[in-house]
């Protein structure tokens, strides 16, 4: 079976050298920034080496908000705290370079709002404002730019971390590539990231949106490989229903004759079932689903909800609080065995038709977000080969699947999406309910590749092990 190579466009993220020289200006450049940053990183040195000593298993407190589902008597922070909550500097931009240093702890909101004066953005911008870069790292991170760009990963080029031993190393494609690589995706259980350089792109102030509809998978696909291949900015899609499939499409625009808001009372996924074209602030375009968290206030009637968003929004609405109020209730309830299902399945494009298909007849629930994703570099290192070669396909559709009910005590839905995935050469995000087996689990992830990593980064085991953080039902 053949695997299909990188992108071309990878010369865009991953072909800098002299990787260390250009990341020793921007520390230069970032002058009592930069010192700041030192002082607070020595701090959180002492932290690790004092767990180190005490052989404490540990887990890595951001502070803020964790994009992970709440799930009762979750274990993932019953170590001790490793705080990191203090780094969430923008330390330097250097606008002709078209190169940020920042720590981990700054949100995308944070980090947009310093670009886009200087006619700049990350490459990649996930949806809620309060993801943070290190989570976008640690984690898989996409949004309508992944198609031509990759996750947020794909455009970094150095990572600052302090190992489980505490070391201070700074690794890249170029130096401690492995480190570099394996540090995507791992959840925390490798070392603790306190700082990263990552690349920005041109943007402008705002995006006109045009919406397109179609009645089924096989055209719907179609449309987003043809925009895809044609160099569209944006492309990501609601799937309102088996027979209503809305391609969202995205360019940046120099001005712009009117301007949508969905951060009041009109929500951002409905409308692209009936509008034809919008124009957003770029600010407001790449956040365009954090009031609502997506839909996690679908089942109130708009009617309802509207005058409540007007007097009380600012307290409830926006992803931050959305999420601290659903943790909350995931304690309060905790006698809720299974959650609802919120999980991101990434399917190749080349079963994305029969996956849908079964969904439509099988699953059934709607809407669907849906976003194209290309792995710019071709497998990541986590990856198993032979489960690379499954997927086989050089575009990834993400199919996001947020609150489905899973309360039939009889089928467990989140296990039905997991298996599926699986059957349809997909992977799906470790942020949710998983119930593999270690031996379906290390069919998907690379377990030597894992395993050399942790030798590397965290030979004591200070931090836990991937499977057993992610197997989380």
């Amino acid at each position: 079976m053949s695997v299909p190579a990188a992108s071309p466009d990878a010369a865009k993220v991953s072909h800098i050298k002299n990787v260390s020289a250009i990341t020793e200006r921007l520390r230069k450049a970032a002058g009592s920034a930069y010192a700041a940053h030192e002082r607070d990183v020595a701090v959180i040195v002492e932290q690790v080496r004092e767990r180190a000593r005490a052989k404490q298993p540990v887990h890595i407190d951001k502070g803020g908000v964790h994009h992970v589902v709440p799930i009762p008597g979750d274990k993932r922070f019953s170590g001790s705290r490793i705080d990191i909550s203090s780094l969430r500097r923008v330390l330097h931009i250097d606008a002709q370079a078209m190169l940020a240093l920042i720590e981990p702890g700054v949100s995308f909101a944070d980090l947009v709002k310093h670009t886009l004066p200087l006619g700049l953005c990350p490459m990649l911008v996930p949806e809620l404002e309060g993801i943070t870069v290190g989570g976008a790292v640690a984690g898989c991170s996409v949004e309508s730019m992944s198609h031509r760009l990759g996750g947020f990963h794909d455009g970094c080029l150095e990572y600052e971390l302090i190992t489980g031993d505490g070391e201070l190393l700074r690794c890249s494609r170029e130096t401690e590539s492995l480190a570099f690589e394996m540090i995507h995706g791992s959840y925390g259980t490798l070392a603790t990231l306190t700082a990263l350089v990552c690349r920005l792109v041109p943007a402008k102030p705002y995006v006109r949106m045009s919406y397109e509809t179609y009645p089924d998978a096989t055209s719907y696909l179609a449309a987003m490989r043809r925009h895809s291949d044609g160099g569209t900015t944006f492309i990501d899609g609601i799937i309102h229903g088996p027979s209503q499939f809305v391609l969202c499409i995205g360019e940046f625009a120099d001005s712009a004759p009117y301007l949508s808001s969905y951060r009041g009372a009109e929500i951002f996924w409905p409308s692209t079932a009936t509008r034809k074209e919008d124009f957003l602030t770029t600010f407001d375009y790449f956040f365009r689903y954090d009031t609502e968290c997506h839909w996690m206030t679908r089942t109130i009637p708009p009617l309802t909800w509207k005058p409540v968003r007007r007097v009380v929004g600012r307290w409830f609405l926006g992803s931050t609080n959305l999420i601290t109020w659903s943790g909350r209730l995931a304690r309060i309830l905790a006698f809720k065995k299974r959650p609802d299902v919120v999980v991101d399945v990434f399917i190749p494009s080349r079963r994305f038709v029969d996956f849908v298909d079964w969904y439509a007849a099988d699953y059934q629930f709607w809407p669907m977000w849906v976003v194209p994703y290309r792995m710019m570099t071709g497998r990541y290192p986590w990856l198993n080969p032979k489960h690379w070669e499954r997927m086989n396909d050089d575009l990834m559709i993400d199919c996001a699947v947020y609150g489905k009910p899973n309360s039939d005590p009889a089928v467990d839905q989140s296990q039905v999406l997991e298996e599926a995935t699986f059957r349809f050469d997909g992977i799906k995000t470790l942020i949710s309910r998983n119930h593999y087996t270690r031996d379906r689990f290390w069919s998907i992830y690379d377990q030597d590749n894992v395993a050399a990593a942790k030798r590397r980064l965290d030979p004591q085991g200070l931090f836990p092990e991937l499977y057993e953080k992610a197997h989380r039902v």
